[in-house]
């Protein structure tokens, strides 16, 4: 299987929100056509439905779905993605590729349920992918190869960023970056209260508080500044910043956060499946 995307076959079984907005994100950006895509989903009339808006085959047939596939995405819920693969894996063979999304599932959960050394790799996006600003961690199981990882990274980098790490590392990636964006959110309706709290219309609070939130991300990428460099660099002597900065060590904002993501993290390790 070469990396480039071109030509390929993709199955995305479980088109539900995830699953939705690979393919979405896919098509509009002509990595994938419509000719050679399909997808499933487990209701009939839903499959109706997305037929009509992506313009692609939608049915309800797993094992149809990825007869001809070169790539077969697991976008189904954790709890059943055992059943989607023991359903599939007469129709599976090691010329596929297989890559899940399914959050605290193993790659060799999926590998044992397969028959044959079926390449796997095991993808852990977030939300933001939605706009194409997600970040998306990347682990290969034990029949993946290097042209295996860089064709899904080819695919993953549509919906953002993407990071190669070993699968000890996907808890881990999960409660900070898949985690994440709720931890954000929460902090940027804070200090948009916090903006109403000083006299802002909550419009313009909250316009301030975002852009400002991705502002200081961008810079942080760009940069490759570490980020305590980069608040140096705004906390001027005997200023405004500074106030507002002992005032966040004291509520232990910081030791919070990280304590928030070592907690989901943990979470995550618990629901991974054992083979």
């Amino acid at each position: 299987m070469g990396t480039s995307v071109s030509g390929k076959r993709v199955a995305v079984l479980g088109a539900g929100k995830m699953g939705g907005i690979l393919l979405q994100a896919l098509l509009k950006e002509r990595l994938l056509s419509a000719a050679t895509t399909t997808a499933t989903v487990q209701h009939t009339e839903r499959a109706r439905v997305l037929t009509d808006k992506l313009k692609i085959p939608v049915g309800t047939n797993n094992v149809a779905a990825v007869r001809k596939a070169d790539i077969i995405f697991v976008c189904v819920k954790p709890p059943v993605v055992l059943d989607v693969v023991k359903e599939i894996r007469a129709a599976v063979t090691p010329k596929q590729l297989v890559i899940s999304v399914a959050a605290s599932v193993p790659t060799n959960l999926i590998e044992g349920g397969l028959r044959g050394n079926i390449p796997v790799i095991r993808a852990m996006p977030n939300t933001p992918c939605v706009v194409e600003a997600g970040m998306t961690a990347l682990s290969k199981g034990k029949f993946a190869d290097e042209k295996h990882i860089q064709l899904a990274t080819s695919l993953f980098n549509v919906f953002g960023r993407t990071v190669v790490v070993d699968e000890k590392h996907m808890d881990a990636v999960t409660g900070l970056s898949a985690s994440g964006p709720a931890y954000i959110y929460i902090i940027l309706e804070s200090l948009a209260e916090a903006g109403v709290k000083v006299g802002l219309p909550r419009d313009v609070a909250t316009l301030l508080a975002a852009q400002t939130v991705m502002g200081a991300a961008k810079v942080v990428l760009e940069t490759g500044d570490h980020p305590a460099l980069l608040k140096d660099a705004v906390t001027t002597p005997a200023g405004c910043t500074i106030d507002g900065i002992l005032e966040l060590e004291e509520g232990k904002l910081r030791v919070t956060l990280i304590k928030a993501v070592v907690k989901a993290a943990q979470r995550a390790k618990e629901l991974a499946f054992v083979s």
